[in-house]
């Protein structure tokens, strides 16, 4: 997830539509794995529920600048990150989504993505 996500902030041209398809890819196998279930271990917050989580913050960056939606692509995923977002452990230990895009944008400047 890290690295495909990186690829979405920092490509641009066709090497970003491949790192869009890569992400998209990944999320599905994600979803895939999760199934119906409330959280990734079935009722209860987890272990793999507690390493993907913090990715949820980074989601508004990549469909920004890479012009997809997460949720139209893995609704699941998307209902799953809102399920986690209720509990006050998670929701307040995530950045803002608009941070971590000024953040992000940052990081394109420095490193001349723009």
């Amino acid at each position: 997830v890290y690295n495909a996500g990186t690829k979405i902030w920092s490509l641009k041209g066709e090497e970003l539509e491949t790192a869009k398809k890569e992400f998209i890819e990944i999320m599905k196998t994600l979803e895939a794995e999760l199934g119906d279930k409330s959280y990734f271990g079935g009722d209860n917050f987890g272990f793999v529920d507690a390493s993907l989580i913090p990715f949820y913050c980074w989601f508004y960056s990549y469909e920004t600048l890479g012009n997809f939606s997460i949720e139209t692509e893995c609704p699941k995923i998307i209902a799953w990150a809102k399920r986690c977002m209720q509990k006050e452990t998670v929701s307040k230990s995530l950045k803002d989504e608009k941070k971590v895009f000024e953040f992000v944008l940052m990081l394109r400047k420095r490193y001349g993505v723009e």
